[in-house]
């Protein structure tokens, strides 16, 4: 077996380059502007990262434009782009430890975790599209004799992602694959909290043969870079995951600019329905915990609302307090951590604020505190609330953080209806040991994936998106490719 790294020691040897990647070469803001990288488990900057701004996106698309109109990357053979992709795939593992570890610096996960989920699950994305591009097939629809119609999948251009922090590289993966198999080229503003993983990759994809200017990692502000690229008149699909806040302002660019199409995965406020007739309450609890609190909960498909049947609230509870204990936060470079730090003092400060009102307007079922570690004070530990009034903010706004809410119903039906008194629609999960009513319950909550007697569930075969105001199009499987492609009509008349 391979020994475990000394992180604390590879930290010491990281080469780190902030610095943007524009048409296949590493580049400063046009301006000059750097900001600096931030670890929020010890409050120190770890990097100076450029600060880019409407300029930068004006060239990073125009080289974009260039590498898709001359063919360099779309008209390559559908077995080239493949090699070369899962060629990208093969560095994404060897360059596992890097990867990771500048994940954890910057956003505080634990780098464990990100080692052995996020970047195995970066190359498998990367991979499992490179795999789909020499399978996928044009269509000949039935047409009246003497002619022929072709419908073939094309490419659609330049597509812009806008990514978040929370899982820098997987999330990225899931909006640059699918457009990269399919021959467009790709601007890619990643988080401003989290941007030097993407600029790292960008240079993988280079080393792995992908031509100049189809891959740009264009790091800055929203207001700026973000803005820049929902209103550029160049780019032919801009795809989001992050706030619904912001996911409106892009609606708005779109309409104002070229009518770009939009793929925009919002926010999320997903219940975990526990019923009475659950097999296994112990595991439901482990599980609950895992859905409220894995990542510091900085998750938006998170299971942050339960929903548990009455009649056995109590034990179902308790179970779940020594479950979370399982998430206690530290040191993210410590093996031994259940949680790392949230990603800024500014997101712990918002986070412990909807704390204390949800601690002062409801009950502390259990946690509740904010911790200094390393001389940071960005440790939250899980925390879990109930009594809430059904008002309350926090059980209806996304707090991205670790804290659950508990409400109690007696009956199926409630449980529908509290599950579904939210604006979003992501996800859910339901525990019962009926099938019949998983079948009903799962059939009546409005979210995009709902996940029975387990939770969060997800792999790169099946979409994910979701209803209402979380949004609309899909992240991974074959149905993501409708998002980086459009179908075309080639009809051949004979007399």
């Amino acid at each position: 077996m391979t020994p475990e790294p000394d992180w604390n020691e590879r930290t010491m040897t990281l080469s780190i380059d902030g610095r943007a990647v524009i048409d296949g070469k590493r580049a400063d803001a046009a301006t000059g502007h750097t900001v600096a990288s931030v670890n929020p488990a010890t409050d120190t900057a770890i990097a100076e990262v450029a600060s880019c701004g409407v300029e930068d996106v004006d060239r990073a698309v125009a080289a974009a434009r260039s590498a898709f109109d001359d063919g360099r990357w779309a008209a390559l053979p559908a077995q080239s782009r493949k090699s070369l992709m899962l060629r990208l795939a093969d560095l994404i593992e060897m360059h596992g430890d890097e990867l990771a570890l500048l994940d954890s610096l910057e956003m505080g996960k634990p780098v464990v975790e990100a080692r052995t989920a996020d970047i195995p699950g970066t190359a498998e994305t990367y991979r499992w599209y490179a795999e789909a591009i020499d399978k996928l097939v044009d269509e000949i629809p039935s047409t009246a004799p003497g002619s022929t119609a072709m419908v073939t999948r094309e490419a659609i251009g330049v597509v812009a992602a806008i990514t978040p922090w929370n899982y820098p590289l997987e999330i990225a993966g899931w909006k640059l694959a699918p457009a990269l198999a399919l021959g467009n080229s790709v601007v890619h503003k990643p988080a401003t909290q989290s941007p030097l993983s993407m600029l790292r990759l960008a240079d993988l994809a280079l080393e792995a043969g992908i031509p100049e200017g189809v891959l740009n990692v264009v790091p800055g502000p929203g207001a700026d870079v973000g803005e820049a690229l929902g209103m550029h008149p160049n780019v032919d699909v801009l795809t989001f995951t992050g706030s619904t806040a912001v996911a409106k302002r892009l609606l708005e660019y779109s309409g104002r600019s070229n009518m770009k199409r939009l793929s925009l995965e919002a926010g999320g406020k997903s219940a975990n329905i526990v019923f009475a007739d659950t097999d296994n309450l112990e595991s439901a609890a482990q599980m609950a915990a895992a859905g409220a609190f894995y990542n510091q909960g900085e998750v938006c498909s998170a299971n942050c609302r339960l929903l548990v049947e009455r009649s056995i609230h109590d034990e179902f509870i308790a179970l779940l307090a020594t479950a979370s204990d399982g998430f206690l936060p530290g040191d993210p470079l410590n093996a031994a951590s259940g949680t790392g730090a949230m990603v800024s003092r500014a997101h712990a400060d918002q986070v412990w604020e909807a704390i204390k009102q949800a601690k002062t307007a409801g009950k502390l079922l259990h946690g509740g505190e904010r911790q200094t570690i390393n001389g940071s004070d960005a440790f939250i530990t899980p925390t879990i609330v109930g009594s809430l009034p059904s008002d309350h903010f926090t059980l209806h706004e996304e707090v991205f953080g670790p804290l659950l809410t508990v409400e109690v119903f007696d009956t199926e039906d409630e449980a529908v209806r509290l599950a579904n008194n939210t604006p979003y629609g992501l996800a859910a999960s339901v525990w019962t040991g009926s099938l019949a009513r998983a079948h009903r319950v799962s059939g009546a909550v409005v979210a995009g994936t709902v996940s029975v007697n387990t939770v969060d569930a997800l792999g790169v075969t099946t979409p994910f998106g979701g209803f209402k105001q979380s949004g609309f199009g899909r992240d991974l499987s074959l149905h993501a490719l409708d998002t980086y492609s459009a179908p075309k009509t080639t009809w051949i008349q004979f007399d």
